[in-house]
């Protein structure tokens, strides 16, 4: 069973949907509607408590979007 834990290494919202499109192979542009409300503008998780427990993060931001990508393909 995996867990989801942040690396604590923030990214901007720009960032992470670049990534996932790489992720994915997708060929577009990926635009953004200013007139819209939006979220925060990055996103962090706080992993200072797993990681005084020596938690590293194992896995890139990249290669833990393929594995779940990966297995989400691969359910019946």
């Amino acid at each position: 069973m995996s867990q989801n834990v942040g690396s604590g290494h923030d990214i901007t919202i720009k960032e992470l949907a670049g990534t996932i499109g790489k992720v994915l192979g997708y060929p577009g542009e990926i635009t953004f509607d200013p007139s819209k409300p939006d979220g925060p503008p990055r996103n962090l998780m706080d992993s200072s408590r797993p990681n005084a427990l020596g938690w590293q993060a194992m896995v890139s931001l990249q290669e833990g979007l393929q594995l779940a990508c990966r297995d989400f393909l691969q359910i019946p």
